[in-house]
């Protein structure tokens, strides 16, 4: 038998950003959120600026947070970090009624949304190309244009 040896795996250092009970949908978020996901910080801020959906400016701010959480919690330089993962959950809904005609009421679903961000830095993971490079410019049904 052979001796096994003993690999250490370095994970890259990650930042975390939540927010939570946003009161947007979630697929409305969603849309802004796949935008960013797999670019690095400076581009991402770019989108998230001149993005005309509403849901822009909570995400910027989210990000903006992450940023300051990897430079303030764990020394790292805002440069070198880049989107990793970034996801949007559906948070509780608030159920609302308006009358309608004989007596009636119609609920109304305000839904809300939690989005998370997590940063890593680009130095100890390698390049962004490589890991946007499998997926290429397909759609998100997954078929090429």
């Amino acid at each position: 038998m052979s001796a096994k040896k003993d690999v250490q795996v370095v994970e890259a250092p990650r930042t975390r950003a939540q927010l939570k009970h946003l009161r947007m949908t979630p697929m409305k978020a969603r849309r802004i959120v796949n935008l960013i996901r797999g670019t690095d910080v400076a581009a991402a801020a770019s989108i998230l600026k001149f993005s005309p959906q509403a849901a822009a400016e909570p995400v910027a701010k989210l990000l903006a947070s992450a940023i300051a959480n990897a430079e303030n919690n764990q020394g790292l330089q805002a440069d070198t970090l880049f989107v990793d993962t970034v996801y949007v959950d559906e948070g509780p809904t608030l159920k609302r009624f308006q009358p309608r005609a004989q007596g009636r009421a119609f609920r109304i679903r305000k839904r809300t949304c939690h989005i998370t961000i997590e940063l890593v830095s680009l130095s100890a993971a390698g390049t962004t190309e490589g890991r946007r490079g499998a997926r290429g410019n397909q759609s998100a049904k997954g078929g090429t244009r």
